[in-house]
């Protein structure tokens, strides 16, 4: 394969960035959306708020904690095999899930499997991404995550309508089928050479440098920090404001497009829709683009501590059991005793 001097700005670099658009909407718009199912979750198992979000906390953390494994596989047999088997993963987890019986089934099949396959799509995508841009990077991750933002706009209403029409069960079937569409995103990937890459090493002469390099910790502290409440909005946000008795269609679009609570939800979109381009774009300045296979995969496993503990630290401990007696309500006539009541 020949060796380019530096990245070409371009070329086949915008359909890696088409790519990468489709997979950041597959992975971090389910993730973002997922508070539609956890009304779902807790009517359905009698379970407590707290450990229904560990199903998302755990997805996060795997997702984020493998990216290492991922970035050494890409490294090794180019991100495009590793994308596709990722997507593989996703959505057999999310095929597994539709026949759990327990929170722990969920916990294996959504937390376990759908992260492992998350974790071998999101980083050696951007990764990827990152070496075909130098002067328009930004730009071009910036183009590639807005999938993250329009997904979420999207998703969150039509997973309530999908809820509202085939159960958790059957929508999380059709969650499985869209993230298979991953495997289409990593047959787009075209890896890249670049004349830097043998000076840098193996995937463990990188990590060790990587160790050494004090900008590069400190920025991975901070980001991690930052992951600590990023996704508690977006876990817990829904199953708030149907508490306040806001019925589940407008509470769900108002994970996307909120109309009340403008100032907080506006100033919250924009904040945290601008945080990850400006991240990963930040990543290469650092690292350099020969190790940002490597850089990209460890910062994401340190995140995830934070990504695994920021959802359940802030959930209730007791169980919202008006929610759950609505969401019975919704399915089956129930008795009144069989609601607790005297």
């Amino acid at each position: 394969m020949v060796r380019r001097a530096e990245p070409p700005d371009g070329g086949w670099g915008w359909m890696v960035v088409l790519s990468a658009f489709f997979q950041s909407a597959l992975v971090f718009g389910v993730l973002r959306s997922f508070s539609i199912f956890f009304v779902e979750f807790v009517a359905a198992f009698d379970e407590q708020a707290a450990r229904v979000s560990w199903i998302a906390s755990i997805g996060i953390a795997v997702q984020q904690f493998g990216s290492p494994v991922g970035s050494a596989l890409s490294t090794r047999f180019g991100p495009r095999p590793v994308v596709m088997a990722g997507g593989i993963l996703a959505a057999l987890g999310m095929l597994l899930a539709s026949f759990a019986t327990s929170l722990t089934h969920l916990y294996l099949s959504i937390g376990l499997l759908s992260g492992s396959g998350w974790a071998l799509t999101f980083t050696p995508t951007l990764a990827c991404l990152s070496r075909y841009f130098s002067r328009l990077r930004s730009l071009a991750m910036g183009l590639a995550l807005t999938g993250v933002g329009l997904s979420s706009f999207a998703f969150a209403p039509l997973f309530q309508w999908l809820l509202s029409h085939y159960a958790w069960r059957g929508t999380l079937l059709l969650v499985s089928a869209l993230s298979l569409h991953l495997v289409a995103c990593g047959a787009l990937l075209r890896p890249l050479s670049l004349t830097e890459d043998p000076a840098m090493g193996g995937p463990g002469a990188q990590l060790a440098s990587l160790l050494h390099h004090g900008p590069f910790l400190r920025y991975t502290v901070a980001l991690t920090l930052i992951n600590t409440g990023y996704f508690i909005p977006y876990v817990h946000l829904v199953a708030h404001l149907q508490d306040l008795h806001w019925d589940p269609l407008p509470a769900a679009f108002l994970l996307s497009a909120p109309t009340a609570l403008v100032a907080l939800a506006v100033a919250y979109g924009f904040t945290s829709g601008a945080l990850t381009p400006v991240a990963f774009s930040m990543l290469p300045e650092l690292v350099g683009t020969g190790r940002i296979y490597c850089g990209l995969g460890l910062v994401q496993m340190v995140e995830s501590i934070g990504g695994l503990l920021g959802s359940p630290l802030s959930a209730p401990t007791s169980k919202p059991q008006d929610l759950v007696t609505e969401a019975l309500d919704t399915k089956v006539p129930v008795p009144k005793e069989g609601l607790g009541e005297d």
